[in-house]
């Protein structure tokens, strides 16, 4: 058995590293909003934060009905329990990696958690 997962993804509206990479202690999502639509919900989580990374384009982050413009470069992060929805401008999609991630769950990081 291999010490790690890879694969190659084609272009799709969203896709779920979970089950694909055989993921333990995050969910990663790649995510295309087409120019002029949204996610069509608003959602909350129980435990876990986002975090988001705008990949390409610009649009609309709806938390707790607050609107947060996002564009190419910005990363955001959302504790569960705020209510959020995403939109694309109306002129150019959207694309972002959103990860998520139990709070609170992060005890070791970068060089705290290395072995030389």
């Amino acid at each position: 058995m291999n010490n790690y997962s890879k694969i190659g993804i084609a272009e799709e509206a969203r896709i779920e590293l979970h089950d694909r990479l055989a993921l333990t202690g995050a969910e990663i999502s790649i995510n295309t909003l087409p120019a002029g639509t949204s996610v069509p919900f608003v959602h909350s989580h129980r435990q876990n934060e986002e975090i988001y990374a705008i990949l390409e384009g610009a649009g609309v982050a709806a938390i707790d009905g607050k609107s947060i413009d996002l564009k190419a470069g910005d990363r955001l992060r959302i504790s569960p329990s705020a209510k959020r929805r995403f939109f694309a401008s109306d002129t150019t999609d959207i694309k972002y990696i959103c990860i998520q991630v139990k709070e609170n769950s992060l005890k070791n990081y970068t060089t705290a958690d290395a072995i030389a």
